[in-house]
């Protein structure tokens, strides 16, 4: 029986057996998905072991995106450009791994504002973590040249603009409602709005109607940021969508099949996260 995992630690917050679990049953695979904690220090074991242990792979979470992408012996461009690792099978003997969050952002942003490629102005991405250079990444690859990163440390704001260079700029956390007017698209990377708490408090006044606001931050689904950017007007996208389509390309690598992110998922997701 083909056998994937998602590990963490800690774990048991994780909505990935969720997923995974619903495109076994719809496409009748027989196969299971489970989570297992990890503690850091039993990370390099743990993926020295994993074939014998039965699986064909697994998701990796926080703290160990980083060191799994270390321990990988093939990495692929998207793992490389964000130096860290969300997914990880085998070819042959070989570890392999990539990071699917840029995938699973620029498709949600694909599913949920469909026209947003046609909005002109410049991109502001809110936060510099391993997230940021994830859609960082996905918007220069779509051809976006005006990225501005907007941090409250700006030494890493300035970091992720060397890291790619060109079309990727650093701004000072403050100034960044002074460039809302001119914006086509704000992604916010932080954590803030996060089970309700905080708010990147963006005026939106200022802003076009066609902008579109993309939250990475999913419970609550509608956080102050996307509340906020619809009252003013402007299109909201919020997390949940990343979450699902993130999930396609491992699904694919392990048993198979390559699922579709259907409303019915969205619903069933949104309806656990609301429960608590």
């Amino acid at each position: 029986m083909k056998k994937a995992c998602v590990i963490g630690w800690p774990i048991a917050q994780s909505r990935s057996p969720l997923i995974h679990g619903y495109w076994l049953r719809k496409y009748g695979i027989e196969g299971f998905y489970t989570k297992e904690p990890v503690e850091p220090k039993d990370l390099v074991t743990f993926l020295a072991t994993m074939k014998e242990r039965g699986f064909l792979g697994c998701n990796v979470t926080v703290p160990h995106k980083e060191r799994a992408f270390g321990s990988a012996d093939i990495k692929d461009a998207s793992a490389v450009a964000i130096g860290a690792a969300n997914t990880l099978w085998f070819e042959g003997d070989a570890l392999a791994c990539t990071n699917t969050d840029t995938y699973g952002f620029m498709a949600n942003l694909d599913w949920r504002a469909p026209g947003w490629r046609a909005v002109d102005g410049p991109v502001l991405v809110l936060g510099a973590g391993g997230s940021a250079r994830a859609v960082i990444y996905g918007l220069l690859d779509s051809g976006r040249s005006d990225i501005r990163v907007f941090n409250r440390t700006l030494d890493r704001a300035e970091d992720i603009a060397r890291h790619f260079g060109a079309g990727v700029s650093a701004w000072a956390w403050d100034v960044r409602n002074n460039h809302v007017g001119e914006a086509s698209l704000i992604v916010n990377t932080t954590t803030l709005g996060m089970n309700g708490v905080g708010d990147p408090e963006i005026d939106f006044r200022s802003g076009k109607k066609d902008a579109v606001v993309a939250d990475l931050v999913y419970v609550p689904l509608e956080t102050p940021l996307l509340k906020s950017a619809r009252t003013h007007g402007l299109v909201g996208v919020d997390g949940l969508g990343m979450l699902l389509h993130q999930a396609v390309p491992g699904f694919e690598k392990w048993f198979g099949v390559r699922p579709e992110v259907s409303s019915e998922l969205y619903t069933l997701v949104a309806d656990h996260i609301r429960e608590g």
